[in-house]
């Protein structure tokens, strides 16, 4: 009957089953219906819950424990109240509860059974025992005891036990406890702390120094780990000389920032003053800030000491780039400790021991090759440091060496920590390191300290390494690759804790070289020196013939401004030679030394260089510009050599007849010419797009710009893996500079040897063009000096027809006719020339009334009066020059010279043209001084630093030459545009026929 009736239940609820499903399925497949779901409930979070809930976790929601249950410990299961026993629990939320009868009202520590207490209940419902006791429920067979006893640990001689934390158990007591009072128990008037019993004959300090300063909040709190270890760790420290206990102390003054007050007993004070009672002992390793039996933490408080310790002995190791002995490992292991003073073990800082941001191994392995400047930094989450660092382990850096015989050694690194206080003052973040106190002992995050009233609860504060930074000092004039040791500067955060969740930090880790810069500064002051006196000389020399040229004896504010532009471009040039060899110096002896014997300059070191470069763009912006504005105001005029072939019939308006006139001489040709040397006012020996994405070229695709990274290494590419150096902004520039110099170099050899000589000569061709034209060019760059190019045709006509011009071509081919020179039986057609005052009266007289109404860009607008007289002073300029070179005038004559070698080299005119002016044979064309062509050094190295400064200040080449290629074309336009209303207001050309 029973089975019928079970079977008879189970069939029951497999058809209820069944019927369930086939809802289920039937409404899976109605049309519509999954339409109709809606995949959305409340959301509840388990704190949220009420005190007879639980959180489910399959459900995600809040439900209500059975009768006589309550939530357990973590909320998300149920436990039967006080005095209720178990009947059912499966592991699941569901259990049953029966409540114990009257006389047995106590449930055993299981939950299964009921008993009688025979000491009173906990909250719980458990049984309670007295101190001392432990609770015994069940027989050594497991068989449960009607009543629970409580059986008294035997405190006494020869046993010594006390109950275990959990009460279950003896145990023998703290050794502390049996050496004061041969007993398990501290009475009074003994010291019980930290779990350890001290006799009161001793001068020990009460708990009120239990203290974490938080010097960069500016505020302090008491410490629940120090209140519960601090003198407890201090007492056996001093007493047994217990290792443990004295590393614990050691730890909890780095805790505290090293920092020492002599007026407050915190940690430091402690440590301190056990260092000093226990002078007798012996010291470790001869190294008499090692007390035995302590941690080293301090290396002494001496004035002075740091500089002895940091740069009174080399490393007795040598390191090397390359080569058979190569070096380049710096082989640092560290001693860790846990925070109760426990060894753990050695261990090498490989691997980003104390590199709290994330990486690949490789890349923070990079960080102890030696020479390789090493920058990282990050952001990490509060919530992250908690999780990852709940108790801080804290490290004894050494530097592990082979001597010469292969015995392996370790030095001890010294650490400057930024947060140390010395009575109050932050000693290490002084300027001098005579003030500086060295310390040992580091450790990355201290989570523990922060915590006031329980050492399981969240953290008020905690702090944080932030900055880490190793520094290695080269030994000044070594040849070895010999370094002074390492340097650990440290400093740290305090963050009070809000919400870790939302709440973050940045840190960092760097590796950085130094050393003495000094004699390399004075080098550089002796050149500067020396080519800035000779820079003097030669802008003295420069305004001196600038002074003859203009033909003013006088010295007045313009001229001592004129010197001072002439001085600003020789000073750019000195600052230019003086930073290109510096940067080359850095590249060429930091990369390809073996045995180290140079490092590199720090950033900071590399403010006065960049000074240098900077100094060197604004001086050579200033003489860049002053040549701009002297090729854009110069004078000049096309001298037309043409006369009419004859006479023509022509009407005369108003009188009605008609009579012979002169055949007019064509204007095209002085247009046409006047046109081309427009055009070759911007023309360079220098491609500049070539140049810019030449240099682009070899900087970002072949990868010279690798040459440049803060390492030893002279490759061109860097694998992807691999940890990237900083860049040296002076081995960018110095590597950018030689690219520039040398393809810029290679371009003018090219274009001088053969693109001029086999494809295009432009400026001899302009001159060939004057001679074709029957025009000559007459330049006056200075007040008393020019140039003239000779552009008189020895055919004596030159509007003339094809026939005809071919003809003459012919004969000057075949030496038929004259040469084309000023002076007969020569080819000199190119003259730099001195002209006297008087010419150069007689000129403005002409030229005033030449250039009134400011040219012919407002002919259009001006009368016909206006216009007629400038046609004339137009007609009579051109007869008095061409009068003036054909010697017509004997009051105004020149005579023609070679200049002297001294005169070339100077740039000077020995001889001032007093009453006949000047002409200097000039086969070197220089009247493309007055365009770009005779300027290409200025305008290479005014690129060159433009290209420099703008990668020093943004780290970008390619931006760098973007932006050099702009203002080139800003300032090419600029220098055409003026230049050809100059060109028009000058010489009664109309600037719309200027292409």
């Amino acid at each position: 009957m029973a089975t019928a009736c079970g079977t008879g239940v189970a069939m029951a609820a497999f058809s209820a089953l069944l019927v369930g499903t086939g809802s289920a399925l039937l409404l899976l497949f109605l049309p519509g219906a999954s339409q109709a779901q809606v995949f959305s409930f409340p959301f509840q979070q388990p704190e949220k819950c009420d005190r007879s809930q639980y959180f489910d976790i399959s459900a995600l929601s809040c439900v209500s424990c059975g009768a006589h249950q309550r939530p357990d410990a973590r909320g998300t299961s149920c436990v039967c109240l006080p005095g209720y026993q178990m009947i059912s629990n499966n592991g699941g939320p569901a259990i049953i509860c029966k409540k114990c009868p009257e006389n047995m009202k106590g449930v055993t520590e299981d939950g299964w059974n009921c008993i009688s207490c025979p000491s009173g209940l906990t909250a719980e419902g458990k049984c309670h025992c007295p101190t001392g006791h432990i609770l015994v429920e069940r027989d050594i067979n497991g068989t449960l005891l009607s009543q629970a006893t409580c059986e008294l640990c035997d405190g006494n001689e020869n046993s010594f036990s006390v109950a275990n934390a959990l009460g279950n158990r003896c145990i023998r007591c703290e050794p502390t406890f049996i050496n004061t009072t041969r007993s398990c128990t501290c009475s009074e008037p003994n010291i019980s702390t930290g779990g350890l019993c001290f006799s009161s004959t001793g001068n020990f300090l009460p708990r009120r120094i239990s203290i974490a300063r938080y010097g960069e909040l500016g505020m302090s709190l008491t410490s629940e780990w120090f209140g519960k270890y601090l003198q407890s760790s201090a007492i056996a420290c001093l007493v047994y000389a217990n290792l443990t206990s004295c590393q614990a102390l050691g730890n909890m003054c780095v805790m505290n920032m090293n920092s020492y007050d002599s007026a407050t007993f915190d940690a430091c004070k402690l440590f301190q003053f056990i260092f000093e009672n226990t002078a007798g002992l012996s010291t470790v390793h001869s190294i008499s800030f090692w007390r035995q039996n302590l941690p080293w933490l301090f290396y002494g408080d001496q004035l002075g000491l740091a500089p002895q310790v940091l740069s009174s002995t080399p490393l007795p190791t040598n390191f090397s780039f390359k080569g058979e002995n190569q070096n380049t490992k710096l082989k640092f292991v560290a001693a860790s400790y846990d925070i109760r003073g426990n060894f753990l073990k050695w261990q090498s800082l490989e691997g980003g021991v104390l590199q709290l941001c994330p990486d690949t191994e490789t890349r923070l392995n990079a960080a102890y090759s030696f020479g390789t400047t090493y920058q990282q930094n990050c952001e990490i989450p509060i919530s992250k440091i908690l999780t990852d660092f709940p108790s801080p382990i804290f490290y004894d850096v050494y530097l592990e060496y082979t001597d010469e015989n292969e015995h392996e050694y370790i030095w001890a690194v010294p650490v400057l920590n930024l947060n140390l206080q010395h009575n109050k003052i932050f000693v290490n973040q002084d300027s001098s390191s005579v003030k500086w106190l060295l310390t040992r002992r580091i450790f990355l995050v201290d989570a523990v300290s922060g915590r006031e009233n329980d050492l399981g609860s969240q953290p008020k504060v905690i702090r944080v390494a932030t900055q880490i930074s190793l520094s290695i000092h080269l030994v000044p004039s070594t040849k070895n690759g010999n370094v002074y040791p390492p340097l650990i500067t440290i400093a740290y955060s305090d963050i009070d804790i809000k919400d870790p969740s939302s709440q973050s930090v940045m840190v960092s880790f760097s590796v950085k070289y130094e050393m003495n810069h000094g004699e390399a500064h004075v080098q550089t002051d002796i050149a500067l020196g020396v080519l800035g006196g000779l820079a003097v000389l030669a802008s003295l020399l420069k305004t001196a013939g600038w002074k003859r040229r203009i033909g003013s004896p006088m010295v007045d504010l313009q001229t001592v401004m004129k010197f001072l532009v002439y001085y600003a471009g020789d000073l750019a040039n000195v600052f230019l030679i003086i930073t290109v060899g510096t940067g080359l110096y850095w590249l060429i002896f930091f990369k390809a030394q073996k045995s180290v014997s140079v490092l590199l300059p720090m950033p900071v070191q590399e403010e006065r260089f960049v000074t240098y470069v900077g100094c060197a763009f604004a001086l050579k912006a200033l003489q860049f510009l002053h040549k701009l504005l002297s090729q854009i105001t110069i004078d000049i005029f096309f001298i037309d050599w043409e006369r009419p072939k004859g006479k023509v019939l022509k009407s005369v308006e108003g009188e009605g007849g008609v009579r012979s006139a002169t055949v007019p001489v064509s204007i095209w040709r002085t247009y046409f010419v006047a046109n081309e040397w427009n055009e070759i006012q911007t023309v360079r020996k220098i491609n500049s797009l070539f140049q810019v994405l030449t240099v682009l070229f070899f900087l970002e695709v072949v990868g010279f710009k690798n040459l440049a990274l803060m390492d030893s290494s002279s490759n061109l590419s860097i694998s992807p893996p691999s940890y990237i150096a900083p860049y040296s902004r002076i081995l960018r520039y110095a590597v950018s500079a030689a690219l520039w110099l040398v393809i810029g170099i290679i371009q003018i050899m090219f274009f001088a040897v053969f693109y001029e000589r086999f494809i295009e000569d432009k400026i001899r061709q302009f001159v060939d063009l004057c001679s074709m034209s029957n025009i000559s060019v007459f330049l006056l760059s200075h007040k008393c000096f020019g140039y003239y190019i000779h552009g008189r045709s020895v055919h004596g006509h030159a509007d003339t027809n094809m026939e005809e011009m071919n003809m003459n071509l012919k004969r000057e081919a075949a030496n038929l006719c004259s040469q084309r020179g000023l002076v007969p039986n020569t080819d000199g057609q190119t003259f730099q020339i001195a002209i006297s005052s008087q010419m150069r009266q007689y000129y403005d007289r002409i030229h005033e009334t030449l250039i009134r109404k400011n040219g012919p860009a407002r002919l259009l607008s001006s009368s016909a009066s206006t216009f007629e007289q400038s046609i004339k002073a137009y007609h009579a300029m051109n007869k008095f020059l061409g009068s003036f070179i054909d010697h017509v005038h004997k009051e105004m004559d020149y005579f023609i010279k070679d200049k002297l070698l001294l005169e070339r080299i100077l740039g000077i005119e020995f001889i001032e043209p007093m009453e006949k002016s000047i002409f200097y044979n000039d086969e070197g064309y220089s009247f493309s001084s007055v365009l770009y062509y005779g300027n290409e050094a200025t305008l290479l190295i005014f690129d060159l630093l433009f290209f420099c400064v703008v990668d020093l200040a943004c780290q970008n080449f390619i931006l760098a030459a973007f932006l050099t290629y702009l203002q080139q074309e800003v300032f090419r336009f600029i220098r055409n545009t003026v230049g050809q209303k100059n060109l028009a207001s000058k010489t009664l050309v109309d600037q719309r026929f200027l292409i």
